[in-house]
C-alpha cells in the first residue's frame, strides 16, 4: 500500500491528501473497509493528525463524495471551456463538447463509478450526503442550462426560464445514463457511440419547440 508524505506540506495540501487517501481505501476496500486507520496508514500519518482536519470518519466520507463529484463536473467543465476557447467555437459546439468530454474518460471512468455507487448507498440515509448530492446535481445541471442558454441565444430563439430548466433536466438525464453505461460496459460499445448518441439526443431536445414533444 503506498503512502504519502505529509513533512512541510500546506494544511489545506494536507487535507487533500487525506481525502485522496480516503478515496483510495473507499475504492480498494469498499467504505466498510476504509476506516480512519486504513486511511491514516495510506497517508502515512496517525489517526490523531486525521482527527486535526476531521472530526471522524463520516466527515471524511462527506468530503471525500463531495471531491468526487467536484472533479466530474469540474473536468468536463474545464475541458469543454478550454476547448471553446481554443478553436473559438459556436455555443451549440462548446455544448457538444461538453457532452463529448461527459462521455469520454477521464469523466467515463470505472473506478469513479466504483466510487460513486458506493456513495449512492448513503444518500438517503444520511442528510449532509443527500445535501452534497442535491448540490452537486444542481452544479451539474446549471452548467449545461449555462450552456444551452447561450446556443438558444445565439441561435436568436428566446426560451422562457422554464423552459431552459426542463432541457437541462432532460440533457442531464441523457448524459448520466449514457455515462452509467459507458462505466460498466464500455468495452461492449463503438469508440465513439456513446458520444455520437448523446448529441443526437442533445440536440434533439434542442429542436424548436414546435418539432419537440418535450
Amino acid at each position: 500500500m503506498p503512502r504519502r508524505s505529509f513533512q512541510h506540506a500546506p494544511e489545506g495540501v494536507r487535507r487533500q491528501d487525506l481525502i485522496n487517501a480516503t478515496l483510495d481505501c473507499i475504492a480498494e476496500d469498499s467504505l466498510q473497509g476504509a476506516t480512519v486507520r486504513q486511511i491514516a496508514l495510506r497517508a502515512g500519518v496517525t489517526a490523531g493528525l486525521i482527527r486535526y482536519y476531521f472530526p471522524g470518519k463520516d466527515e471524511l466520507i462527506h468530503a471525500a463524495y463531495r471531491e468526487t463529484m467536484n472533479r466530474m463536473t469540474g473536468q468536463a467543465k474545464a475541458l469543454s471551456d478550454d476547448y471553446a476557447h481554443r478553436e473559438k467555437a459556436t455555443p451549440r459546439q462548446h455544448l457538444e463538447f461538453f457532452v463529448k468530454t461527459s462521455l469520454s474518460p477521464p469523466v467515463v471512468d470505472a473506478r469513479t463509478l466504483s466510487l460513486w455507487a458506493s456513495f449512492v448507498s448513503l444518500i438517503h440515509v444520511d442528510p449532509e450526503m443527500a445535501e452534497i448530492h442535491k448540490e452537486s446535481y444542481l452544479a451539474f445541471r446549471n452548467e449545461v442550462e449555462r450552456l444551452i442558454a447561450a446556443v438558444f441565444a445565439d441561435e436568436g430563439r428566446p426560451v422562457p426560464k422554464a423552459e431552459l430548466a426542463r432541457s437541462a433536466i432532460a440533457i442531464n438525464a441523457i448524459i448520466d445514463g449514457l455515462w452509467l453505461e459507458g462505466c460498466l460496459a464500455g468495452d461492449i460499445f463503438g469508440e465513439n457511440d456513446l458520444v455520437a448518441i448523446g448529441i443526437k439526443a442533445v440536440n434533439a431536445v434542442l429542436k424548436p419547440r414546435e418539432e419537440n414533444p418535450l
